[in-house]
């Protein structure tokens, strides 16, 4: 819905304030030039009228040349008392040395005699030039016309200088006179322009009357209205624009009953469709792009609009449109990236015309992203746990086969056999339970119990055990049983380190990485050990000299039953899970677990945690 214009937001009025404001610009500048020059005209008459006569400068030449100078003083009085001008307030008679003669003004009559101290008078009679000005004396509030007029004795062909005249006038009467020619101008511009605004209304109303109803029209129009007809006052450029909205209406009355069975015709493709749909023109160009197909491209559909859709699925150089509208296949489009993974499945079917005339194509994309990564998941898991559980199942059953046929009446042979049965259960216990604590990890089930311990304490006390292992050559909870020979080198920081950790969750991962540096290491090697501290975190890292892990498996070694030496790993009872719940653990604590290997010479796994300095007594209650 349009909104209303005010009156003033109209351009009617606006074209007529442009001629109201033409006129009051005009006036303004006639006006204010008149003002000036009749101004100019006033004060050059006013300055002709209160001139002294020639008879006066005369008689006041003669005076100030006689030497009786109280005789001279007298007369001079005398002739400025006969000065008969109103507007004259004050004339007063100078001589060469400066000093005043004669005086018009009654209450100055004391200043006769004495030397004058008017710098402008001084300068007359310096330099023998008439000087004249306009001043405005603040006592009285008024402005005064001021002329001073040096006065020469003719004796033969020489001019000689004998003192200058004062003369001060009231220019009230002249700017009384142009304040009235002011305001009557003024006036007279006011009415004038009231006149031609209410001219300009009517003719502007008369030129913004056809456009209103075209405005009209063209609202009704955006309404979906095409009934009404803008009347047609003439044959001029606004009866040509009136005929060309009429047309425009029947144009777009047509369009639009053509556009809206076309957009009924794509409305019911698309209520169909849950997925996300892209329907483009003949050329393969996007012009329809739906909100689920943008969010799966990660692209606006604004920005796909006219973009080759080989280009959005990103398929240019696999496909031609060609292919895509000749096969109508399937494409897997995988759009995954280092932050996420997406999969879609792309559909084609053609826009095509009763004719047969292939007008465009439609694109739907089903995401199967997850379906994708559960069926790959769940292949992946049956095959390791059914591939790790299948190795011991065979084994015990033929070694149970093996009793059940007789061999336990063997007393040589039977214990080995039921200790070789044992051995394979518990290996699928350990695996089993290593994948509960992984499950139990995955689902956030499992809590850490932290305590504070010293760091460097714990570690000693997990490496002595795998000592002690070496000296009884005996097998523990955590360990197989040693054959091989082997040096544990302790390379620690001086500085107790205490840390924050769940006590068993930790020896169980340095557990796991010991039992590999050891089983990988050859007899007689050395497993080097070391905990140092940073600025806010401490390493422990454990070096051996083992076979090490190829490049291309470094970046699995923490995969779930990931193996580099697969059959040596089953060999020695490994699940595989070993360091995969390791890592699981030390993210726990806020930490991370990497490797270094190098191919032939061993590995150094590194264990950083957090480390916050304490400060003062730790067992200090306060």
């Amino acid at each position: 819905m349009n909104k209303k214009l005010h009156f003033f937001q109209s351009i009617h009025f606006k074209i007529a304030l442009v001629f109201a404001l033409l006129f009051l610009i005009t006036f303004q500048i006639i006006g204010a030039y008149f003002v000036q020059q009749l101004k100019k005209d006033n004060l050059k008459t006013f300055k002709q009228q209160v001139e002294l006569s020639s008879y006066v400068d005369n008689s006041l030449i003669d005076n100030l040349s006689k030497t009786d100078t109280k005789s001279a003083n007298s007369n001079i009085r005398d002739i400025l008392e006969d000065i008969n001008n109103s507007n004259v307030t004050q004339v007063q008679v100078v001589d060469t040395k400066g000093t005043i003669r004669g005086d018009s003004d009654v209450n100055s009559q004391a200043w006769v005699g004495q030397k004058t101290t008017d710098e402008d008078i001084k300068q007359v009679l310096y330099n023998g030039r008439t000087y004249s000005k306009l001043t405005y004396d603040k006592t009285d509030d008024k402005r005064y016309y001021v002329s001073i007029t040096p006065l020469f004795s003719s004796s033969g062909s020489t001019n000689t200088l004998v003192g200058a005249v004062y003369l001060r006038a009231s220019l009230e009467q002249v700017y009384s006179s142009l304040s009235n020619v002011t305001v009557i101008f003024f006036s007279a511009s006011l009415i004038a322009t009231g006149l031609g605004l209410f001219l300009a209304i009517l003719i502007s109303r008369a030129i913004t009357q056809p456009i209103d109803e075209m405005k009209k029209q063209t609202a009704r129009i955006a309404r979906g209205d095409y009934s009404g007809q803008v009347h047609v006052y003439g044959n001029d450029e606004l009866g040509q624009l009136a005929q060309a909205v009429n047309n425009l209406s029947v144009r777009v009355e047509e369009a639009q009953e053509s556009s809206e069975a076309e957009r009924r015709r794509l409305d019911s493709v698309l209520s169909h469709m849950s997925d996300g749909v892209i329907a483009t023109d003949r050329r393969g160009n996007v012009i329809i792009m739906n909100e689920t197909a943008s969010e799966a491209l990660n692209i606006d559909a604004a920005d796909a609009d006219g973009q080759s859709i080989l280009d959005i699925l990103n398929i240019r150089g696999r496909y031609t449109l060609r292919d895509l509208l000749e096969k109508h296949d399937e494409i897997i489009l995988d759009l995954s990236d280092e932050e996420h993974e997406q999969v879609l499945n792309a559909y084609f079917s053609l826009i095509q015309r009763e004719s047969g005339f292939i007008s465009g194509l439609v694109c739907v994309l089903h995401d199967v992203t997850e379906q994708k990564k559960i069926d790959r998941e769940r292949r992946q898991f049956v095959s390791n746990v059914s591939h790790e559980l299948r190795t011991p199942l065979t084994s015990m059953r033929s070694y149970i086969e093996a009793l059940n046929d007789g061999a336990w009446k063997d007393p040589n042979v039977a214990p080995n056999f039921l200790k070789v049965t044992q051995d394979e259960t518990d290996r699928m216990i350990r695996m089993i339970n290593d994948l509960l604590s992984l499950s139990r990890m995955d689902s956030g089930t499992s809590k850490l119990d932290l305590e504070l311990v010293n760091l460097n304490e714990l570690y000693n006390y997990i490496l002595d055990r795998f000592d002690m292992m070496l000296k009884t050559d005996n097998s523990s909870d955590n360990t197989e049983k040693v054959k091989k020979n082997y040096t544990i080198k302790r390379d620690f920081t001086r500085r107790e380190l205490w840390v924050e950790i769940d006590t068993d969750k930790f020896m169980q991962v340095v557990d796991n990485i010991m039992n590999n540096a050891i089983k990988y290491s050859p007899d007689g090697g050395v497993v080097t050990c070391r905990l140092l501290e940073t600025h806010n975190h401490v390493i422990l890292s454990i070096s051996d000299q083992g076979l090490g892990i190829p490049k291309k498996d470094v970046s699995h070694i923490f995969d779930r039953f990931f193996r580099v030496d697969k059959a040596r790993s089953r060999a020695q009872g490994g699940t595989g899970l070993g360091l995969a719940i390791s890592k699981e653990v030390i993210e726990m604590h806020g930490g991370k677990i990497w490797v270094d290997s190098i191919e032939g010479k061993g590995s150094t796994f590194y264990i950083s945690l957090p480390y916050e300095e304490y400060e003062g007594d730790l067992w200090d209650e306060n």
